[in-house]
């Protein structure tokens, strides 16, 4: 069984976790530049199995598409052409960032820290792939 990959797509960076080989726990992973992205993953599959990624979408609270969304639809086209064997799903990424900073906070780091936002995003990665674990274990 490969690892399930989660993506939190930014327009300058993104976040990335990973579940473990049985796909039930999300760790953080690493936050890379945007553009950076396609390398990081090229290296990552290398040394990896990864069965599918699962992409945050965008969404605002009312349902509706977030200016991101359009990135990210370009970004999954992208990866999809490259790596064609790899399974891509979206999840609802709404609150996922504010949830992260409250993590960040409830987690006792620092101040200076908490002003990273790679962490968040990286976090935000982490949460979004973990409601898709559960989501999919309690489906089956």
């Amino acid at each position: 069984m490969g690892r399930i990959l989660s993506i939190d797509y930014g327009k300058k960076r993104t976040g990335i976790a990973v579940s473990d080989p049985l796909q039930m726990i999300a760790t953080g992973l690493d936050t890379v530049e945007t553009a950076k992205l396609f390398d990081f993953l090229a290296t990552y599959f290398e040394q990896e199995v990864v069965e599918e990624i699962v992409v945050g979408e965008p969404l605002l609270e009312n349902g509706k598409a977030a200016q991101n969304l359009p990135r990210v639809h370009t970004f999954i086209a992208q990866f999809k052409a490259k790596y064609p064997s790899i399974k891509v799903t979206l999840q609802d990424e709404r609150y996922t960032s504010r949830e992260a900073k409250r993590t960040i906070v409830q987690s006792g780091i620092k101040k200076n820290k908490r002003r990273d936002k790679s962490l968040v995003d990286k976090i935000a990665a982490v949460i979004i792939l973990q409601q898709y674990i559960e989501k999919k274990h309690y489906s089956s």
